[in-house]
């Protein structure tokens, strides 16, 4: 062999080595980008997207005068009595227009209850100052969404109100209702047969996503907890909002008293899980400003009004 041919021959065998060097390390890389550890790797090298930021409206579409006041807060003196607000919330963000409760307006309500100054849970959506200026009025087919905290007739009748929106119920809260709590006839007090069997005709039609349990993200930046057993599987609601977290306590917290004075709601299966509750929900709201009750009428003194029933919770 002369010098020329072993010159070249060292070198393809150099070049060689190293062609097939960069090949192991090639197959190495790609073996390691299907193990966990790259995953994860990949996971935390990319910052979690930002929650969305959504604006939150209380609406007042009706009140019930002269309510006992003993039937909201465990021990209140049975001669207090209130003027209840009737409430829904309406959530906007984020391309929806979410509802957290839905009202009443079947004609039996009226017949057992003195309501005062009721306007149809899906004509109170539409009033002026909850789209921001220059835009029209949300219509009924514009909710996207109705969270149904608890089916109590004040809460949920209305669910069939909104002709598009998706209903979001927890799962236990609907199995009960539409089952075993009418096998007795002492568990399934201010639950309208009307309003289970329009739930029933959601379902059947696709329109109702069961939630599965506590702390369920059901859209990015709203989440759904587990309540104090206002009925069998009460729920309440998390916001992310300009301010941080705001909770729509519905009635898992009927006056801000309840929370003021570490009180349970009147009306709970289990008065220590309300309490537990009501702890909860200061651990997950950004303020106790920003825990909101189900039928206070200091809400709507407490924020700054948009129209003569409507305020914004900021």
């Amino acid at each position: 062999m002369t010098r020329n041919q072993w010159t070249l021959g060292g070198c393809a065998k150099i070049i060689a080595n190293f062609l097939v060097g960069i090949l192991i390390y090639l197959s190495a890389f790609a073996a390691f980008a299907q193990t966990p550890f790259a995953a994860f790797a990949q996971t935390a090298a990319t910052p979690p997207a930002a929650k969305p930021v959504y604006e939150v409206f209380a609406i007042r579409y009706a009140s019930i005068p002269d309510f006992p006041v003993n039937a909201l807060i465990a021990g209140a003196d049975p001669a207090r009595k209130l003027s209840i607000a009737m409430t829904v919330w309406l959530i906007r963000g984020n391309g929806r227009n979410i509802l957290v409760d839905s009202g009443f307006y079947r004609s039996q309500f009226f017949k057992e209850f003195k309501v005062d100054g009721f306007i149809k849970p899906s004509d109170a959506v539409t009033q002026s100052g909850i789209t921001p200026a220059g835009q029209p009025a949300l219509t009924p087919a514009d909710i996207t969404d109705v969270v149904i905290t608890h089916m109590h007739w004040d809460h949920a009748d209305g669910m069939d109100l909104f002709p598009k929106a998706r209903i979001w119920l927890q799962k236990d809260e609907y199995t009960y209702y539409t089952g075993e709590a009418w096998q007795q006839p002492r568990t399934h007090g201010g639950i309208e047969p009307e309003d289970v069997l329009a739930a029933v005709k959601l379902n059947l039609a696709g329109r109702i996503t069961l939630i599965n349990g506590d702390a369920q993200e059901i859209l990015p930046g709203i989440t759904c907890y587990i309540g104090g057993k206002h009925t069998f599987q009460s729920q309440f609601v998390g916001v992310n909002t300009k301010a941080g977290t705001v909770i729509l306590a519905s009635d898992n917290m009927y006056l801000y008293e309840n929370l003021e004075k570490h009180v349970p709601i009147a009306q709970t299966l289990d008065a220590a899980s309300n309490l537990r509750a009501q702890d909860r929900m200061k651990q997950l709201a950004a303020s106790p400003r920003l825990i909101i009750p189900g039928h206070d009428p200091a809400v709507f003194e407490k924020f700054p009004k948009v129209s003569e029933r409507v305020v914004k919770i900021e």
